[in-house]
């Protein structure tokens, strides 16, 4: 099952278009090493700008590091990426920060889309069965033949979330999932996040709910100014040692 290892990565934005100058490049993380093992359920807290996203960027191989490298069991995953992108895709289920759902499409279509990747083979049949079933395990059963503008917000972050685990992949990251939703949203999806992690998924999270993390007692992971800051087992949010 796959370990990521990050040794030493940077990385940095352009911030002009007209060549790389001090005051044109922005830090995103700056030398972060760091080793998640499988099975780990992973906090990444820090404020806004802090780089919590850049990191689980990398960490997802969507971002090649500038400096440093990020490696899966050993191997450079940049390489990994450029050998056969949609093997190592389907090793990680990810929600982005924005909501990504395609509006005009059904719950149902919306999961097909990222479904057929890597399954040329399947049948309809066993590819409709795949899709309720995840669509039941988020909390979202018979919801397949509805749009997205006919939900809420947290019905949407739900279906996200399905459409992540679809391909059943061992290493999940999600990015600012909880967010613009209320208590008891953010408490089923943590709850059915402990329920994915129990089943030997790799959960990466960035998060600001910070009474959740709190309760829940993970591993976390702090950057401030695109720096570990802190990294501690059993945390709560805002320790460091």
């Amino acid at each position: 099952m796959p370990t990521i290892a990050l040794e030493h990565v940077t990385k940095y934005y352009q911030a002009g278009r007209h060549g790389w100058t001090e005051k044109q490049i922005e830090l995103g993380v700056e030398d972060v090493s760091l080793t998640i093992e499988q099975g780990d359920f992973v906090f990444v807290i820090g404020s806004s700008g802090a780089g919590k996203s850049t990191l689980l960027d990398l960490i997802s191989g969507q971002m090649k590091p500038d400096q440093g490298v990020v490696r899966l069991d050993g191997r450079d995953l940049s390489k990994l990426m450029r050998w056969n992108y949609t093997r190592t895709t389907l090793l990680f289920g990810k929600v982005p920060q924005e909501q990504s759902l395609i509006r005009k499409m059904t719950v149902e279509e919306n999961l097909m889309l990222a479904a057929r990747v890597g399954r040329k083979l399947e049948s309809a049949k066993q590819l409709h069965a795949r899709i309720e079933k995840v669509i039941g395990l988020v909390g979202m059963a018979g919801t397949g033949k509805r749009y997205p503008a006919e939900m809420s917000i947290g019905e949407c972050r739900r279906v996200e979330l399905a459409r992540a685990l679809i391909n059943s992949p061992p290493i999940l990251i999600l990015d600012e999932i909880t967010a613009n939703l209320d208590d008891d949203n953010i408490w089923d999806i943590f709850h059915l996040l402990t329920e994915i992690n129990h089943r030997g998924t790799t959960v990466i999270m960035a998060t600001h709910a910070s009474k959740y993390v709190n309760i829940m007692r993970r591993r976390v992971v702090t950057l401030v100014d695109g720096r570990l800051f802190g990294d501690v087992r059993k945390g709560r949010y805002g320790d460091v040692v």
